[in-house]
């Protein structure tokens, strides 16, 4: 399946991480989905009931990241996965790739991200 909704930069503040600053202060974390299931129904009908709703899409990933801290990015990437799969239906799989642009590495980088790809 080539089709795909794709959203990019949902951000919110988390406290994910190892370390107790981490925990404690907070940080934002970025969120990109790929939404990968057929658009050819909505595409054929314009009927929102045929797709999905990318607002509801882009709320439920704030919600996860600002939800219950977890040490790693990996983990988080795999909650908001799972809940995607399991609140939407129409999703044939999703890569969900997690940013976290303020991780406490001594050397100088421009982003640290992990990716994940789920299927039904």
């Amino acid at each position: 399946m080539s089709d795909q909704i794709n959203i990019t930069g949902i951000s919110a503040i988390g406290f994910h991480g190892v370390s107790p600053e981490e925990r404690k202060n907070g940080q934002n974390f970025v969120v990109d989905l790929k939404l990968i299931f057929d658009l050819a129904p909505a595409g054929e009908s314009d009927d929102l009931t045929k797709t999905i709703n990318y607002a509801i899409v882009a709320e439920v990933s704030v919600e996860e990241i600002t939800g219950e801290p977890v040490a790693l990015i990996e983990t988080l990437a795999t909650r908001i996965s799972k809940r995607l799969l399991r609140d939407f239906p129409l999703l044939d799989s999703v890569i969900v790739t997690v940013h976290k642009p303020q991780a406490p590495v001594l050397v100088k980088f421009s982003d640290i991200s992990v990716s994940i790809e789920r299927r039904r």
